[in-house]
């Protein structure tokens, strides 16, 4: 028997349009809640005044004491379920602007992100803000999930008017496509099963959606940023193994195979892989983003922060990267600003030395900028005291990704995507408007009966 594929989720929107109780519902009717958690949050909802038929299904992922305070998720909550045909892994993000960075989190290693919207209000600031962040993180797959359609007159004409003001952000915004599929979390209609409220839809609900959804491989050259050297020093391990010399970490994109020429990023020096150990068990190849330790063939100069790439298709490392910068830190942003960068497995000192243009997320336009605020997007050059092997983010989401973070405390002040563009400011070769996207999934807005 096959093992079911995984996918990774994560949801954005805004505060009180349903993502918590959509992941209650989903670990309810796909039967991934344990029984003592459900009469345990059953207790909680009763406690808490809930006269609804089920418990307050959003206690599942508010976990926090301050989230069933306030009413509103703060923190990413990750959950696992599965069904016969897929496993899941749930980020649950906060909807709060304040909270926008948490989404960035969640979002940037998922294979699609639910972007939930209110039937009663349409897309709203927070909607566009959300699939901003999802297109320039190169999110392969987007699902606008139009919930709460039992409190709303006509949810049919809802839904239509939502299908059409989506339509106008994935093409503003160069995402590929988008499905968009209606339910009603707090009853359950058209989430795992069809319903009463969504009798006038004729599309498949959003767990089929989920279940068919093509899986992303990470394919292109390998890269395998190096996180541990392994010596062995002491004691019977080191006089069984006097000559290992392994690499430790993980394949961040394509296959590594034992017999494979691979080329050190900061040095450029060659050699082959001999050997390729997970645990003590010897493998003959590993793809991302599998954990392994490589065996070389020579002894050369490997340390923590190297990139072992193949040898056909090396990076390049760079001193000076043009990238899009998700800022957030309530500090603000200002050219000149010291930084760290940090990718994959090594960290740099770096200057912000121009920051260029801001996207309006109101007006979904770009404007000049002279710095940046909290949640703000803005495209800046940084200058790098030491070369890094940065990729067009467009062409490989690990070798273009970067956090920038304050020399002087550790915080992280921003992620940032390396040669991507701010959506509306011009595609090129390479940027987010390129050739080299990922595939979505076809739009999936379903016909009425």
């Amino acid at each position: 028997m096959s093992t079911p594929t995984l996918l990774r989720l994560a949801t954005a929107g805004s505060v009180d349009d349903g993502k918590s109780t959509l992941v209650g519902r989903l670990l309810h009717d796909t039967k991934s809640v344990l029984a003592d958690q459900l009469a345990a949050i059953t207790d909680a909802s009763r406690r808490r005044g809930w006269t609804g038929e089920l418990a307050d299904l959003a206690l599942l992922t508010d976990g926090l004491r301050a989230e069933r305070e306030q009413g509103i998720t703060i923190d990413v909550a990750y959950r696992y379920f599965a069904t016969a045909r897929r496993s899941f892994v749930l980020a649950d993000c906060p909807g709060h602007v304040q909270y926008t960075r948490n989404t960035v989190t969640g979002a940037s290693t998922a294979d699609v992100v639910l972007v939930l919207v209110d039937a009663r209000h349409g897309v709203v600031e927070q909607t566009r803000r959300h699939l901003a962040v999802v297109g320039l993180l190169r999110v392969p797959h987007v699902v606008v999930v139009v919930n709460k359609v039992d409190l709303v007159a006509d949810p049919a004409t809802a839904y239509d008017r939502t299908v059409l003001d989506i339509e106008d952000l994935r093409r503003t915004l160069d995402i590929d496509s988008v499905s968009v599929v209606p339910i009603s979390a707090l009853h359950g209609d058209n989430v795992v099963e069809p319903g009463p409220h969504t009798d006038w839809y004729a599309g498949p609900t959003l767990l089929e959606v989920l279940e068919t959804l093509p899986a992303h491989r990470s394919g292109g050259p390998a890269r395998f940023p190096v996180q541990l050297v392994i010596r062995p020093q002491h004691g019977a391990v080191a006089a069984e193994h006097v000559d290992y010399r392994g690499y430790a970490g993980h394949v961040s994109s394509g296959t590594v195979r034992v017999g494979d020429e691979v080329v050190v990023s900061s040095s450029g020096v060659r050699t082959t892989v001999v050997g390729i150990d997970r645990g003590p068990e010897p493998l003959d190849q590993a793809t991302a983003p599998l954990s392994v330790t490589l065996r070389l063939a020579d002894a050369v100069d490997v340390s923590r922060g190297d990139v072992l790439a193949a040898a056909d298709e090396p990076p390049t490392p760079v001193r000076s990267v043009e990238a899009v910068l998700c800022w957030l830190s309530e500090r603000p942003l200002v050219p000149g600003a010291r930084v760290l960068v940090a990718h994959g497995t090594r960290t740099v000192r770096a200057v912000v030395s121009d920051v260029a243009e801001r996207l309006d997320i109101g007006r979904l336009a770009v404007e000049p900028a002279s710095g940046a605020g909290l949640n703000d997007l803005v495209s800046v050059t940084l200058t790098l005291a030491e070369p890094l092997p940065l990729e067009p983010y467009a062409r490989s989401r690990h070798g273009g990704s970067l956090l920038v973070v304050d020399p002087h405390d550790g915080w992280t002040l921003a992620a940032g995507m390396a040669y991507a563009t701010l959506p509306g400011a011009g595609a090129s070769p390479g940027s987010l408007g390129g050739s080299d996207r990922f595939d979505a999934a076809a739009p999936l807005a379903g016909e009425h009966r």
